[in-house]
């Protein structure tokens, strides 16, 4: 039966890569009128439609989906920008009246949207390019350095291999006079209006990893090798997140012959497996969900989880 929901209700759906969170968020929509919604970091990027699993033409065509494959590779997306995005297109479903079913394993992402994020302003674009010209020039360690004489509360946090987030707070002091460290001290303002629905999806780590394999030899067969030599071919600045996408690494390794594809489907898939470890990690501890499915999502779980989401449509 589908429902019609107020302008207050979303459902969230989060969990580790390959826990299936993209199936469940699709039966929710099919359910109770809703519209998917992207909260996938590397899912926002064009060209990575299979290496990022995004929804195929059989799943747009059974539900509305919003954010997937709307930037350029070399158009780095941020929290910020994305829950910006993200509030657009929740507001579009509200007034379709549908509901919106956010579905993703980017737990900052989602915590910017439920909790809000610190008042940055925004940061100019020649600023953001003079940043990122500066790392390449000093270095990660020499930038790291650079950071530490600005911000070094923040610098203190960050390895010097982690160079977005390095770029980002160098770009924010150099931007503001003030450091990333200072901003987000500051009260963070939450979307106001918005109750969200939280499901986990926490399956066990055996079921887990063996989905997580299964699904990248899939990828193989679909055309992941053929994504990943459009994309190499593209010649971008290999520090760029959607360069780091799971698989893209590996795989490029292989296509420049410093690998054979053997390893690197293995390396991907160990690289994604440490990858959900991570993630199962900062979902158990800094998210406050309203229902956790341990297991492995598949259609028999359907009438208990609508059950659950129907009980929220009528309550809130």
């Amino acid at each position: 039966m589908s429902m019609r929901p107020t302008s207050t209700r979303a459902v969230v759906v989060a969990g580790p890569t390959a826990s299936g969170k993209s199936a469940l968020a699709l039966a929710l929509a099919e359910e109770f009128a809703g519209t998917v919604v992207n909260a996938d970091s590397m899912q926002l990027y064009r060209g990575l439609r299979i290496l990022t699993a995004q929804p195929d033409d059989a799943a747009l065509a059974r539900a509305p989906h919003r954010l997937y494959g709307v930037l350029e590779p070399d158009d780095p997306a941020s929290a910020g920008r994305w829950r910006a995005m993200a509030l657009d297109a929740i507001a579009e479903a509200r007034e379709a009246g549908r509901l919106p079913v956010l579905v993703g394993g980017t737990g900052l992402y989602l915590r910017a949207l439920m909790q809000g994020l610190a008042p940055v302003p925004p940061v100019p674009a020649e600023v953001r390019e003079a940043a990122r010209a500066l790392h390449a020039r000093l270095g990660a360690e020499g930038f790291h350095r650079a950071l530490a004489e600005r911000d070094p509360v923040t610098a203190a946090k960050l390895a010097s291999s982690d160079t977005q987030r390095l770029i980002r707070a160098y770009e924010v002091v150099a931007a503001t006079g003030r450091p990333l460290s200072a901003w987000q001290a500051e009260p963070a303002a939450p979307a106001g209006g918005l109750c969200c629905f939280v499901m986990l999806l926490m399956p066990p780590r055996p079921a887990l990893h063996a989905a997580i394999d299964a699904r990248f030899l899939r990828m193989m067969e679909q055309g992941a090798l053929d994504e990943a030599r459009a994309l190499m071919a593209r010649n971008f600045d290999p520090r760029l997140p959607a360069m780091k996408a799971l698989g893209v690494p590996e795989l490029i390794r292989h296509l420049k012959g410093e690998i054979s594809q053997e390893d690197a489907i293995r390396l991907a898939q160990q690289s994604t497996r440490r990858y959900a470890k991570r993630q199962a990690t900062w979902f158990r501890h800094q998210l406050a969900p309203d229902h956790v499915l341990n297991a492995q999502f598949s259609e028999r779980f359907m009438p208990e989880i609508f059950a659950i989401i129907r009980q929220f449509c009528l309550t809130h």
